[in-house]
């Protein structure tokens, strides 16, 4: 059985992609920042599914969290098949208003730790000739998002980076992909302070979608009709409402 490593895989789109990823026979490596989270996860997967589930405490918003968890995985000797980088979250606010060690967090959280799980696990897939990584992006990263600035960007640097790597990865016979949900219903919005808009999905719809389009080596994929026709619609026209949302919570 192949092992599959989800950041954030305690709730949301995250924990419904392990259990999608546990009902096809794979074993799974579940990482969060809160340990209590891991142990209800895993139990609640454990009592429906067959596999084996490892679990690892870390914040990956703290800068070398990445390569710390990296070496504890290897010092189990875990092998990672699938890299799911899923973890991350948003800020609301115009930027000079939001503290820049908060988002510098988020940052760290987003973009770097990312990066540097792909740059740790990428040498292995190569060597193998075989591997999988799952980017998680959003539709936020088609277009600026005013009061949420730093989190679009964010998600804009995810997608970018994914595709450039799948160019790279091709010869070796790894397959990397990106997901870019767009609103969906998860405690991300409560974090965050906004509203569900009346057109989010549910995470297992998300992650079903997700699973099967990661299966057929899609470059970059949408879930839910109303989501991909949006993307159509000119930048600024999603920009305004983008800040109506996001505005009328400070």
């Amino acid at each position: 059985m192949e092992n599959v490593l989800i950041t954030g895989g305690t709730s949301g789109i995250g924990y419904a992609l392990a259990r999608i990823f546990a009902a096809n026979k794979y074993n799974l490596i579940l990482v969060s920042s809160n340990y209590e989270n891991l142990k209800i996860a895993s139990q609640k997967l454990q009592s429906e599914f067959p596999v084996t589930i490892n679990i690892f405490e870390q914040d990956l918003s703290e800068l070398k969290a990445a390569e710390n968890l990296y070496t504890r995985i290897q010092a189990e000797n875990i092998n990672v098949d699938i890299l799911v980088n899923n973890a991350g979250y948003g800020l609301v606010g115009a930027t000079e208003q939001i503290n820049f060690q908060d988002d510098e967090k988020m940052m760290i959280l987003n973009m770097l730790s990312p990066v540097a799980l792909c740059k740790l696990f990428l040498p292995h897939m190569y060597e193998k000739q075989h591997g999988s990584i799952l980017n998680i992006s959003s539709t936020g990263a088609f277009q600026p998002g005013p009061f949420t600035s730093t989190y679009f960007a964010s998600k804009a640097f995810v997608l970018s980076y994914s595709k450039a790597v799948r160019f790279e990865a091709k010869k070796y016979g790894v397959r990397v992909c990106t997901l870019c949900p767009g609103a969906t219903r998860t405690n991300f919005f409560t974090r965050e302070g906004t509203d569900l808009p009346k057109t989010s999905m549910s995470a297992n719809e998300v992650a079903e979608y997700a699973y099967w389009q990661l299966m057929k080596n899609k470059s970059v994929f949408i879930p839910g009709f109303i989501n991909r026709i949006m993307q159509a619609f000119p930048t600024n026209i999603k920009m305004l409402a983008v800040a109506k949302m996001k505005k009328e919570k400070f």
